[in-house]
């Protein structure tokens, strides 16, 4: 099964455990996250954005903080903004938080349902649904030699077959170098790969 089959799959669970929507961000570093995804509605997400809420959030506070789930009204932290009571008029009503990681690789989920808390079941279920992805998505450690190379030669702005060249390779291993590098770094496009190479300090 492929990296991202096997994430699509695993969103689809999640999502079937949170009837109100869900947020995951993996691996947060420098207050950003390698990879998120979310389902709450439009609406929510504009207002949360419109807001900043992002910066004064409990359950990101919550997250940083500690690792593990816990339902939102367990949380214990303050709320001076209301945001929690905020989300409910979206239909987020009741939710658990999923937190795990390193904290310089931190992962940090969040489900919402509109009638009712989360049962003990479905929240051991969502936080092993959020721990295989974030062990799923975790960053490689390195690239090959060949592999930064070929990364590199694109990122300068040459073109397959003028890095090929100066590779005193074939396009089309240059090509399968490219390739390789883009599903290591789990990246859609050889730009998206560069970019990731460069987070990760790999390029």
């Amino acid at each position: 099964m492929s990296t991202k089959l096997g994430i699509d799959l695993e969103l689809h669970q999640l999502g079937l455990l949170s009837p109100a929507g869900y947020y995951i961000g993996l691996h947060i570093r420098f207050a950003a996250p390698l990879m998120d995804y979310q389902t709450y509605p439009q609406e929510w997400k504009d207002r949360y954005t419109e807001q900043a809420y992002a910066l004064r959030d409990p359950l990101l506070a919550w997250g940083f903080g500690m690792t593990g789930a816990t339902r939102w009204s367990e949380i214990g932290i303050p709320d001076p903004f209301g945001i929690l009571e905020d989300a409910a008029r979206f239909g987020l009503n009741y939710g658990v938080a999923v937190s795990c990681g390193e904290i310089k690789s931190r992962t940090i989920a969040g489900a919402a349902r509109p009638d009712r808390e989360f049962t003990d079941d479905e929240i051991s279920a969502i936080q092993a649904i959020v721990l295989r992805l974030h062990d799923t998505t975790t960053p490689p450690d390195s690239l090959t030699k060949a592999q930064i190379e070929a990364l590199g030669h694109i990122a300068a702005g040459d073109r397959h077959t003028a890095a090929a060249a100066k590779l005193g390779i074939s396009e089309s291993a240059l090509k399968a170098r490219l390739t390789a590098a883009r599903q290591k770094l789990m990246a859609r496009t050889t730009a998206e790969a560069i970019q990731r190479a460069k987070d990760y300090r790999l390029l």
